[in-house]
């Protein structure tokens, strides 16, 4: 649920909603530029959906041809990656983009408790 929230969040900068001090270092007021919002576009159409059927195929919620100790490497990765953007987003100089921070890390704990269960 938290990468759905994620990639629709995406999805509206790549769109063009007014809230670029949320996202990318918190920079831009309102509308991101065009490279911004085209990345937003990537991310919203191509890496939060690949990240979604990772975990989900990880959970076994959803089948995936790879063994479980692929599938655990792949969300102790994550898991990492998302602890990282945790203190990247703690650490924003935008007070609007300190809220994913608890975002990024309820994905990286789902991440790290579905490689433990693996």
């Amino acid at each position: 649920m938290l990468l759905t929230l994620v990639t629709a969040f995406q999805a509206a900068l790549a769109l063009g909603a007014p809230l670029g001090k949320a996202a990318w270092s918190g920079k831009h007021q309102g509308v991101l530029p065009p490279r911004l919002r085209v990345a937003s576009g990537v991310a919203a159409l191509v890496i939060y959906p690949l990240l979604i059927v990772l975990v989900l195929a990880a959970g076994g919620l959803i089948g995936w041809p790879w063994s479980s100790g692929a599938a655990r490497i792949v969300m102790w990765v994550l898991a990492g990656l998302f602890t990282l953007g945790t203190v990247a987003n703690a650490a924003s100089r935008s007070p609007a983009e300190r809220i994913w921070a608890p975002v990024s890390l309820g994905v990286a704990v789902c991440c790290a408790l579905v490689a433990r269960a693996l």
